[in-house]
């Protein structure tokens, strides 16, 4: 479970291992597709069932036991030398407790001297109770600086919302403020949360939250292929400082756009405008968007075509028609900013597209076609609620290792990848899955006991890297 080590055994078929419940990961934090594995490649080709797992770092056990927390402290972090997998309840101790072998590689590594302990009659660690991390098979280890590439950064919100005409008539800029507001007091983080507010239709609006104001001021940018900050270091300010500011700001929008006119949308140039908002600390940007974007950067057109729709070329039309969003992606993601996206055109919305910002960044996309508050508003509440509050895990990579003879060759979900393995992950929540699907690198695998060990690296609400 997260930098956790989730770690989950399988058998292959012909050799069965006895494999002890107690010590596997909860399948609550990884699910495998199989439960024994073929032991060679020609058995598995026949099965035809895709081996892999589902994998939920975060997940919220129901129970409500914590996973346990692993501080290392002077020896740091324990891993394979060899093939970097973390210390884990499958490795085996030998030579009275002074070396350990891996159980993905077999290698032998020395024991620290910190963590050195003697062996009992049975070859266990007489201090295997005390030792979560040899005990189950999911933890938290609390990461040493080696692990940063910089100092935690507070958890940071940034709203992008939609003021247009349509946006306005729905409800559904009320509903956001209404929600935002009710969740100010839950968000994860506090007191270090940052929070910053942009407003679009046409143009773009900017609001200093600024505690030492007496109400909210706001700059508006016509320039939408140079959108410039008007004031660099007031628009992103702290929660708890501001908090009277802010609901000033999200009591007054709703009337400040009652009457606008305006149809149109320069989402491009609003999201490139929180973008520089957030890029030194990184964060969630939310973006709420009741029509097709229309003007400046990353405009799109209405291209849904009724005519292909049970034709060859029927898949063209869930194919992006622009690479803004795309391109946009990536360099939210080099700054670690998530996009979570709120749709709710009644009109040709062209979420194949602008769900680019969300999947490659590991955030979601909610769609509420012709939003409605009496049909939709309970619906919208309770996912932009739980967007805002659920345990969120920030700047985090995850990896995921099998034994050898074994390799990964695929993963599913949202995400970009960092090098030929490692998931970019920005934000990362209790409700973020990925997947992964493995093969047979040899013939056959001479091993009694298939192991898989995921990893998440993260940076908690609380500022601590897990």
């Amino acid at each position: 479970h997260g930098s956790q080590g989730g770690m989950m055994g399988m058998a292959p078929q012909q050799q069965m291992d006895v494999i002890d419940d107690e010590l596997q990961c909860d399948p609550l934090y990884m699910a495998p597709t199989v439960g024994v594995i073929p032991a060679s490649d020609a058995i598995a080709k026949k099965m035809k069932v895709k081996m892999g797992a589902v994998i939920q770092p975060l997940a919220e056990d129901p129970s409500g036991e914590p996973v346990p927390v692993v501080n290392f402290g002077a020896s740091s972090v324990i891993r394979c030398k060899n093939c970097r997998a973390y210390i884990n309840p499958f490795v085996q101790f030998i030579e009275n407790g002074r070396r350990w072998k891996g159980n993905m590689c077999s290698a032998l590594n020395d024991v620290p001297k910190p963590y050195f302990c003697h062996l009992d009659g049975n070859g266990r660690r007489a201090d295997l109770n005390e030792r979560p991390e040899l005990r189950k098979g999911q933890v938290e280890f609390v990461a040493p600086g080696e692990y940063m590439v910089r100092p935690p950064q507070a958890p940071c919100f940034v709203f992008v919302i939609d003021v247009s005409a349509y946006a306005v008539s729905s409800g559904m800029l009320q509903a956001t403020v209404d929600t935002i507001k009710e969740q100010l007091e839950t968000m994860p983080g506090n007191p270090r949360t940052q929070i910053g507010f942009i407003t679009f239709d046409k143009v773009v609006q900017f609001y200093n939250l600024k505690h030492t104001l007496n109400a909210p001021q706001m700059m508006v940018v016509s320039d939408l292929n140079d959108v410039f900050l008007p004031v660099p270091e007031d628009l992103l300010v702290n929660l708890s400082e501001s908090k009277s500011i802010v609901n000033q700001l999200l009591d007054a929008l709703p009337e400040m756009f009652k009457a606008n006119a305006c149809q149109d949308a320069a989402v491009g140039a609003a999201l490139t405008a929180a973008y520089r908002i957030m890029a030194h600390i990184g964060g969630k940007m939310c973006i709420f968007q009741a029509s097709l974007p229309t003007l400046g950067p990353g405009a799109l057109k209405h291209r849904g075509n009724p005519k292909l729709l049970g034709t060859e070329q029927e898949h063209t039309l869930l194919n992006a028609a622009d690479p803004f969003y795309r391109t946009k992606a990536s360099e939210l993601i080099k700054v670690q900013i998530g996009v979570d996206l709120f749709l709710f055109s009644g009109q040709y919305t062209d979420v194949a597209t602008l769900g680019n910002l969300p999947k490659f960044t590991g955030g979601a996309t909610y769609y509420y076609p012709g939003f409605h508050p009496v049909r939709d508003g309970e619906r919208f509440k309770y996912e932009l609620g739980r967007t805002l509050t659920r345990e969120m895990a920030w700047e985090a990579v995850a990896r995921v290792r099998v034994t050898n003879g074994m390799e990964i060759t695929n993963f599913f979900g949202n995400y970009q990848f960092r090098g030929k393995d490692l998931l970019s992950l920005p934000n990362f929540t209790a409700d973020s899955t990925f997947s992964c699907e493995f093969v047979h690198k040899q013939p056959n695998v001479n091993v009694g006991t298939i192991c898989m060990q995921s990893a998440l690296l993260y940076t908690t609400s609380q500022g601590e890297r897990r």
